[in-house]
């Protein structure tokens, strides 16, 4: 009985650094935190997400929308809002928060409900952390008619920071997700020949990841001489690269990585190519370790790629990844997706994980890239799925 008491004590002890986020709070001028997010109330919660809406989120005229309470300073005052389908979930795998509530059918109600029961536990709601980017219009509208004289700030890089390092739980299903990503590649690449379209394996590939425990979020792929990532009706012939850059998620954990293959053997100038990219990831890799700025990988790229023969056609590209692919550390504000370089200019610290990628996108060889996740440890850097690096050959598991 003593045993069993106490392993359900355990199973509730706040998943996360609520000190650290205590700071982060103070820092950022919040009383009280409401997330809203999936991957966000994932991580505070320590549970996996709501089955019924692990995918979608539209329900009827209104959407899916958990929301989870924390005050600053006072965890045993947090509330958990979630949709009435969640019962059962919740039921059998007992949350931390004191106060679960799993009774809303939509984004309005459900916040309702979490200002009431927030306004019922009698702490500060004068400064209010939201997330602006993950809180519907209706239900931020009825949040702010209810707590009329609260400052609404947006608390999404509150809790970015609060995830930046990882556990060494998280780290083993970034580590899990990015090898399972590796395997399903190669095993599509030698299953599938001349004559394939890119539609076909595309779906191969989300067949893959499935089988192995994955789920599948997204591929891009290209082959021949085309730059066009979509799935098509193109097809792989002899000769041609096949470019495959894939996301699969495991347990919320993103495995984001890329590999290449060619139909038939690889000519001396597919080998230098991949070569020069290969040469720009070790050049970043080698960077990477506790105290580092996080801007010296760019640096170290860079002075590489100045060196390679196609600098014209290649570019490089780090970025955080976890929950969320692009998430801290920032390394640049001038990637495809928009923010911030906040970690050019802060040390790396264990725990954190970048996503390495150099992509050279040759007018005649086509779409060539690498991209490895990479964990910061504590005397330097471990690749995550490190398999498949160089030329993988196309039906090599045919009969």
């Amino acid at each position: 009985m003593q045993e069993t008491v106490a392993r359900a004590a355990a199973s509730r002890a706040i998943p996360f650094d609520a000190a650290k986020l205590d700071r982060l709070m103070e820092a950022a001028g919040l009383d009280i935190l409401i997330a809203t997010s999936k991957h966000n109330v994932q991580y505070l919660l320590g549970a996996e997400r709501a089955i019924f809406f692990d995918y979608m989120d539209a329900l009827g005229v209104s959407r899916y929308l958990p929301v989870l309470v924390y005050p600053k300073g006072a965890p045993e005052k947090s509330v958990y809002v979630g949709h009435r389908l969640e019962s059962h979930q919740r039921a059998v795998a007992p949350l931390w928060v004191p106060q679960v509530r799993t009774e809303s059918n939509g984004s309005v109600d459900a916040i309702m409900r979490a200002a009431e029961l927030i306004r019922q536990a009698g702490v500060s709601l004068r400064r209010v952390g939201v997330e602006m980017p993950f809180l519907p219009m209706d239900a931020g509208k009825a949040l702010a008619d209810v707590l009329p004289g609260a400052e609404l700030k947006d608390a999404v890089l509150v809790l970015e920071r609060l995830r930046a390092v990882k556990s060494v739980e998280e780290l083993a299903k970034l580590k899990t997700a990015s090898e399972l990503v590796v395997a399903s590649m190669l095993a599509v690449i030698a299953g599938h020949g001349r004559g394939t379209t890119k539609r076909q394996l595309s779906d191969a590939l989300r067949l893959a990841e499935a089988n192995r425990g994955l789920t599948f979020e997204y591929c891009l792929l290209a082959c021949g001489s085309s730059h066009n990532r979509a799935p098509s009706s193109q097809r792989w012939e002899q000769g041609e690269v096949l470019s495959l850059d894939s996301g699969g998620n495991y347990q919320g954990y993103i495995g984001d990585l890329a590999r290449m293959a060619v139909l038939g053997e690889p000519d001396a100038e597919l080998k230098d190519y991949l070569a020069e990219i290969e040469a720009v990831q070790r050049a970043a890799f080698a960077t990477i370790r506790p105290g580092a700025f996080g801007g010296d990988i760019y640096v170290a790229a860079e002075r590489q790629l100045a060196q390679i023969t196609q600098r014209d056609c290649t570019e490089f590209l780090a970025h955080g990844m976890g929950l969320v692919s692009h998430e801290a550390p920032r390394l640049t504000a001038k990637g495809p997706v928009p923010y911030d370089d906040t970690d050019a200019r802060l040390p790396l610290e264990p725990g954190m994980v970048v996503s390495i990628e150099t992509t050279m996108k040759h007018p005649k060889r086509g779409f060539i890239k690498l991209e490895d996740t990479v964990a910061v440890t504590s005397d330097g850097y471990e690749i995550f799925g490190e398999g498949g690096r160089g030329w993988n050959r196309g039906g090599s598991g045919l009969a």
